[in-house]
């Protein structure tokens, strides 16, 4: 069994290390005491407070959750660009092996998708690059991916702390095409810049990605799923039995977390919110965003222990927006099928990589089953270094986009959905919060990459946009001013950060759950984030000698 199978078998009953049988003696010493059901809060009602709640409720625990928003769900939460209802955090599950996410979808008849694999990309003066040249340098891409993989696996407790994925690219370009090759400088720099859409899969550039513990990206096997119909209903199941069975407080900001023992061998835990409420309770999770707790450490008493707040600032925080930009009708739809088809990467090649976060090339994928789905433009587009667009894009940052026009004709809808992460998601954030006039803006941002698709015409209408929306997670400070953890050059102890703030402050009533603190196959993930909160239920529920009263 691999090192990431054995956490993934153990995290999800995880015990503190530091204590037999999971329960330390002042946590027993609670329970056998106090007597009665013990009140726990959670701060944050995402999916891992949703599903901390969820099990602790069916141990007969008492709950409430304080949440910031006036909803639940957190990042996972859904809008409407021009009617059609979309998904504003994830998109995706990742990973079909075990994972409860799918097994969620399928009981509540969510739609959703496996992409073909065809991709289209143009280069960095706007032209369309051949659909075969396309196809092997994306190949070429997730060769090197493998490899990198390989490379760690084999070496990681030798690897630099400092060099990144970017650095073991530019090192593999140079052996693909050596310098006997009289094209090998033009052949390095497209495969390299088509590594760069790896940021649009993590938050940040591929420039900033460890290559030390890129093996943390890695996830649950099986194929990565589009989720077509959007995650509405799966979050309304996950919620459900929550709203029904525990005392949520909405428009609840959280300021302090205070641990006070008062002479008892187990403290209290008292939490405030902004405007002067505070709250008692025996247990305390936290279930907000790694950003919210590298900003709000001061909000812990006493002070966090230095090598959890060590922790909390090591692991990276990505900053991975989405732009939705939607059309009368689908202009881009009649690519011709004989070339699209180039565009497929082998199913066999596939395979020989490890399976990651996929959100605009996802590995892992089967052929399609209806042969139909080559009749659309491909899922995904690429467009790298737009030197042509400076006007509106100085810094030549990559654009890439889903195809949504592309998915099953029962929620298709003539829309682009656009990625973007790092430096453009803080400048759209910034457009959000100062420019009256925002979308004109994004329009003329984005216009100089989907008048590249096919069919397009400055005068015709169905090639005007109809509406835009756009996320804006990196500057909400809820969600900690970004979203997802990753893993950035400069890390040293990457797994053992992970697991000290899954391990948490047990001993102060204080536990963190979320995907930061997910199983290592999980992190940065919706299963994650489950996982991590049923985690911290079950401890719990062990600490205070809490049987289950009821089936999942």
């Amino acid at each position: 069994m691999s090192r990431i199978q054995q956490d993934l078998s153990s995290s999800l009953h995880r015990q503190n290390p530091v204590i037999s049988n999971g329960v330390s003696p002042s946590m027993l010493r609670r329970a056998l005491s106090g007597g009665g059901k013990p009140h726990i809060g959670i701060v944050g009602a995402g999916f891992a407070g949703l599903r901390c709640a969820d099990v602790l409720l069916q141990h007969g625990a008492k709950v409430t959750i304080l949440e910031a928003r006036n909803r639940v769900g957190g990042r996972l939460c859904q809008g409407e660009v021009n009617g059609h209802l979309v998904d504003l955090g994830p998109n995706w599950i990742h990973g079909t092996d075990h994972n409860p996410i799918l097994d969620l979808a399928k009981e509540t008849n969510t739609l959703t998708h496996t992409w073909d694999g065809r991709q289209s990309v143009f280069d960095h003066l706007g032209d369309a690059v051949p659909a075969q040249d396309a196809a092997e340098y994306t190949e070429l891409v997730w060769k090197v991916i493998g490899e990198a993989y390989e490379y760690v696996n084999e070496h990681g407790a030798e690897i630099s702390p400092s060099r990144s994925l970017w650095d073991f690219f530019k090192e593999k370009s140079k052996e693909i095409f050596p310098d006997s090759d009289p094209d090998a400088e033009s052949k390095r720099d497209t495969l390299t810049s088509m590594a760069e859409m790896w940021g649009a899969f993590v938050g940040s550039p591929i420039q900033r990605q460890s290559l030390k513990f890129f093996w943390l990206e890695e996830c649950i096997e099986g194929e990565n799923l589009f989720v077509a119909e959007t995650y509405r209903k799966v979050l309304e199941r996950v919620a459900k039995p929550v709203l029904a069975g525990a005392e949520v407080k909405f428009g609840c900001n959280v300021s302090g977390i205070s641990s006070i023992w008062e002479g008892k061998q187990a403290p209290n835990v008292y939490v405030d919110v902004a405007g002067g409420d505070s709250f008692t309770f025996d247990e305390v999770v936290v279930t907000t965003p790694l950003g919210w707790l590298k900003k709000n450490k001061k909000a812990f008493k006493p002070a966090l222990p230095n090598r959890l707040s060590e922790a909390i600032n090591a692991i990276g925080y990505g900053c991975l927006d989405k732009t939705y930009i939607t059309f009368q009708s689908a202009f881009w739809e009649s690519a011709e099928e004989e070339e699209a088809d180039l565009t497929r990467i082998p199913s066999n090649e596939q395979r020989k990589v490890p399976n990651v976060t996929a959100t605009t090339a996802p590995l892992h994928q089967p052929e399609p089953q209806d042969a139909s789905s080559s009749k659309h433009y491909p899922g995904f587009t690429h467009w790298t270094r737009p030197f042509y667009a400076k006007s509106t894009n100085p810094d030549c940052w990559n654009q890439e986009c889903v195809n949504l026009a592309a998915l099953p004709s029962s929620v298709a809808h003539p829309t682009l959905l656009f990625y973007h992460y790092g430096a453009q998601s803080q400048w759209i954030s910034s457009l959000l919060r100062t420019e009256p006039d925002w979308k004109r803006i994004l329009l003329d941002f984005f216009q100089p990459y989907f008048s590249r698709l096919p069919n397009y015409s400055p005068d015709s209408d169905d090639c005007k946009p109809t509406d835009l929306l756009t996320t804006g997670w990196a500057g909400d400070e809820f969600a900690g001013h970004g979203s997802y953890c990753n893993f950035q050059v400069g890390l040293e102890k990457g797994d053992e950060d992970i697991e000290v703030m899954r391990d948490g402050m047990p001993e102060r009533g204080v536990w963190l759950a979320g995907e930061h603190t997910a199983p290592f196959v999980a992190l940065g993930t919706v299963t994650g984030a489950y996982w991590s909160g049923q985690a911290v239920a079950l401890r719990i529920a062990k600490a205070h000698r809490l049987e289950c009263e009821m089936m999942e």
